[in-house]
């Protein structure tokens, strides 16, 4: 991959107050890349920022290798915005609202037509062309803000809350258009409060916190800046001769295993992070005559990694 949105020592300075303090990411084309951080780190800023809304005090951001100062009007064109708040007209159709915002971007005639009446067949909305956002459910007025743009067929897609105060189908709805954006070539900048939605979606995450980066990796990366350990809690039935000190002794000599812990008839076993394959594991536990009756893994989560390298719960 090559990258395509480079940002370097971004620093933005409203009078005395630092929202951005020299912040520095680069995403790869073609990957849905995670931006996320407490309520006031400087998100929204930064997002102003790379969406030409806003100058920066010091530094530089490059989209699709075009600096954002010097070919502000090239960069706008290759930029769709998904605000957090819903952004459509209420009293135009859901038709007239993509070809209204297409528009802006220079498109007209038939292939404004065409652009309106594909991103509202991708939205799942091509039934609810006439339909004004009025008279329309949250998840569809979502969705028509998807619609508004991306109907340019931007190369870089800024999403910031696209999920918010949606269903679950709804949501389910969203998360795979944004998969679908990507797999056709676009580059997503993902906002979110819902750390499940992040995992599940983003190839990267980048974690800022006031104005600054605080890390940035994959999501395994993340946890592992936080741990070095993941463990499962197995439940079994253990029989009578069963002799426990032998057993934490044979187990923890296994190379993936780092402790080993018996409770009554729940044994939890510690191990890297990078051990995947729980099945030789599995094979040892029954030499020692053990029934495996369930396995529960135990790994760090995005919240928990949030909370430890950041201080806050994500809000």
């Amino acid at each position: 991959m090559s990258v395509f949105v480079s940002v370097k020592n971004l620093v933005k300075n409203y009078g005395d107050f630092c929202a951005v303090d020299n912040l520095s990411f680069s995403v790869e084309k073609g990957e849905i890349f995670g931006l996320l951080g407490p309520n006031g780190a400087g998100k929204s800023t930064t997002i102003n920022v790379i969406t030409t809304l806003d100058g920066c005090t010091k530094g530089t951001v490059e989209i699709g290798g075009m600096d954002i100062e010097k070919h502000r009007t090239e960069v706008k064109r290759l930029i769709g915005v998904v605000p957090q708040d819903i952004a459509v007209y209420p009293f135009l159709s859901a038709i007239e609202n993509v070809r209204f915002f297409a528009s802006l971007y220079g498109i007209k005639g038939k292939q404004l037509e065409e652009a309106a009446k594909e991103a509202l067949e991708f939205t799942g909305l091509a039934d609810k062309a006439g339909m004004k956002p009025k008279h329309m459910s949250g998840g569809m007025k979502r969705r028509l803000n998807i619609a508004c743009g991306i109907a340019h067929s931007p190369k870089l897609i800024i999403m910031d809350e696209p999920t918010v105060g949606v269903d679950a189908q709804s949501r389910e709805h969203i998360l795979d258009f944004i998969k679908i954006l990507r797999d056709r070539g676009a580059t997503v900048i993902y906002t979110s409060h819902y750390m499940n939605e992040v995992e599940q979606l983003c190839d990267r995450i980048a974690i800022i916190d006031r104005g600054r980066l605080v890390a940035c990796g994959t999501g395994q990366e993340l946890v592992s800046l936080v741990t070095e350990y993941k463990s499962f809690k197995l439940k079994t039935k253990i029989p009578a001769d069963f002799d426990e000190k032998q057993f934490i002794k044979n187990t923890v000599s296994l190379p993936t295993v780092h402790a080993v812990a018996v409770n009554g008839d729940v044994i939890t076993i510690e191990t890297t992070l990078e051990c995947s394959d729980f099945s030789d594991i599995l094979e040892h536990i029954r030499k020692f005559r053990l029934p495996v009756i369930s396995v529960v893994s135990q790994i760090p989560d995005l919240d928990s990694v949030f909370l430890t390298l950041t201080g806050h719960e994500m809000r």
